[in-house]
């Protein structure tokens, strides 16, 4: 071993996500030894705390539940949604890759299995190649048992479940618990999942916890190594190209060779403050941000030291989020698809269908933000109506809210909506022409302003008991108030990849050895976001051709010098 080196592997992994464990996993299946270094003391990242879908069009589950999609179908969607903001060779490539990926850890692993979440809808179902089914697929329940004493180092969702575990497919429908026989028989079916848990050693999870959870185990098995409490420093660039890392164990440097590429999967700029202010839309403020802590943007820096290409870093994949006291930041998707809930700027107006895409949401609460009417905060407000038919940020049906959130301040309730509107400082008149508008609409089934419920992604979290599954009149009192901003799960902005994951130079030259996955890259997915997992699914994908290019330009560096024989 050259001195210089403490520690010495085929590969270096940056970043314990999805992206991550899946490029450290294929390297390991590949046969070349890798080492994943985690930055916080928990391993899992942002994926953790997802909805644990992955968005991999045509992929063999999908085949296995008898969804029609093909590639030139999901090309075409693709196209229509992201459009030519990216370079068309990176569309095919995760359209290509993708599907390769899912069926190569599903052949090479016990744990890599996943499931169809019916009709959870492509985000733009109507646009050309849109689905109405959707391509969403999740991991399949996992029991944490097989962690083993990593069980203690799985970083948590922190969803506010009460111990309740609920794949993503019986979230919407125990979401009608009260509306329908089947919301009714799925809560008992989770019900059961609790006491069954509370009775035994078991201990099941879903959502992000179980991709984090199989991805771990699968690599652990297959003898790859995750280092905690190890962030990265910097790279180490020698002879044109990058050799490894300098990154900080025990509180010393050490310098990590990678005899063969550095994979960078470690995050945006989430919880930069700095950042944030240079590159996104203002206002902005880390604690607006679902994304796991510590993601600062470093490795993004050190590519651009090298002369890595940066674009996109204006953008994130936002999401309206609130934060109570005392609890952490929520994202409100099911919400605001809801009947008889509704959002409003500083004006007491809607300004937006309430209903669409999380990320769109954001675009349009920036897009609407100005001195005449401000969007941040938006206020959403819903009736007791509501708060008895619905789950509202995870508390069930007829359950209070917290005393603390009006204790604080946070939440308003008042027995009129004029009075709930002098709480929120909007205009009571306009406040009150809103919803006497919105419940005309109500009555009508029909959204003349927004269209709310037209799109088959509105619905998917609607109340299929009505008409239009997203309109009820919003009526009874008392009325709550509970403030939203423009939020996000991570920025979408960072270093240029080709098809292969190769970081890119200015010149479009490939820096040798450097590798990115995930929210440190430029998004395949451009400026928007085509359905549930897109930033999951893409992490995974590019993880599994950085492995993968590796693998084979290892291959042919060992490649003997075949002999030519000189004929005279």
């Amino acid at each position: 071993m050259e001195k210089q080196w403490n520690e010495q592997y085929d590969v270096v992994i940056v970043g314990s996500g999805a992206g991550g464990l899946t490029a450290a996993l294929t390297a390991r299946l590949q046969g070349l030894s890798a080492i994943v270094i985690e930055k916080t003391a928990l391993f899992g990242g942002s994926t953790s705390k997802s909805g644990g879908t992955i968005w991999v069009p045509n992929n063999l589950y999908l085949e296995e539940a008898g969804v029609k999609d093909t590639y030139e179908q999901a090309k075409a969607y693709l196209d229509s949604t992201v459009g030519d903001r990216v370079p068309d060779a990176l569309k095919k490539a995760y359209l290509k890759k993708g599907p390769e990926m899912v069926k190569y850890l599903h052949e090479n692993t016990e744990h890599f299995r996943w499931e169809y979440t019916p009709g959870y809808s492509d985000y733009y179902p109507e646009s050309a190649g849109g689905l109405a089914s959707g391509r969403a697929v999740e991991a399949q329940l996992f029991d944490l048992r097989k962690l083993g004493d990593d069980i203690k180092d799985l970083r948590t969702s922190g969803l506010p479940t009460k111990g309740m575990v609920l794949k993503s497919s019986e979230f919407h429908k125990v979401n009608m618990i009260m509306r329908t026989w089947i919301g009714k028989v799925k809560a008992m079916k989770v019900g059961g999942r609790l006491i069954r848990t509370l009775i035994s050693g078991y201990k099941p999870t879903t959502l992000g916890e179980a991709v984090v959870a199989r991805l771990y185990t699968s690599l652990k098995e297959a003898g790859g190594e995750v280092w905690l409490n190890t962030p990265f420093k910097d790279l180490i660039y020698k002879e044109n190209r990058v050799t490894g890392v300098i990154a900080e164990r025990d509180g010393k440097e050490i310098n990590i060779q990678a005899r063969q590429g550095v994979v960078f999967a470690s995050g945006g700029f989430s919880h930069s403050q700095e950042l944030r202010e240079k590159y996104l839309p203002q206002p902005t403020n880390t604690e607006w941000t679902l994304s796991a802590e510590e993601q600062t943007g470093d490795v993004i820096a050190a590519g651009v030291k090298l002369g890595g290409q940066l674009d996109l870093m204006d953008k994130m994949w936002g999401t309206p989020t609130s934060a109570p006291p005392g609890a952490p930041a929520f994202m409100p998707v099911a919400e605001r698809a809801t009947p008889g809930l509704i959002i409003v700027n500083g004006n007491g107006e809607r300004y937006i269908n309430e209903s669409v895409p999380y990320h769109e949401f954001v675009d349009q609460m920036y897009e609407n933000n100005n001195e005449q009417s401000s969007t941040i905060p938006s206020w959403m407000i819903f009736d007791k109506r509501v708060k008895n038919r619905y789950l509202v940020f995870g508390i069930m049906p007829l359950q209070q809210l917290p005393k603390e959130w009006f204790e604080t301040g946070y939440a308003k309730k008042a027995d009129t909506a004029e009075e709930l509107a002098k709480q929120i400082d909007v205009p009571p008149e306009k406040f009150t022409e809103t919803i006497s508008r919105f419940n005309t609409f109500a009555a009508k089934g029909k959204d003349e302003d927004f269209q709310r419920g037209e799109s088959a992604y509105d619905r998917y979290y609607g109340d299929p008991t009505l008409d239009n599954p997203n309109l009820a009149p919003l009526d009874k009192a008392p009325y709550y108030a509970i403030p939203i901003y423009p939020g996000d799960i991570g920025t979408k902005g960072g270093l240029v990849i080709d098809e292969a994951a190769r970081v890119i130079r200015e010149d479009s030259t490939p820096i040798t050895g450097l590798y990115a996955t995930g929210n440190c890259t430029a998004s395949v997915m451009g400026e928007t976001y085509p359905g549930p997992g897109a930033t999951i699914g893409a992490s995974m994908v590019f993880g599994y051709a950085a492995a993968v290019d590796i693998a084979e330009s290892t291959k042919k560096k060992e490649s003997p010098i075949p002999k030519v024989t000189m004929t005279v």
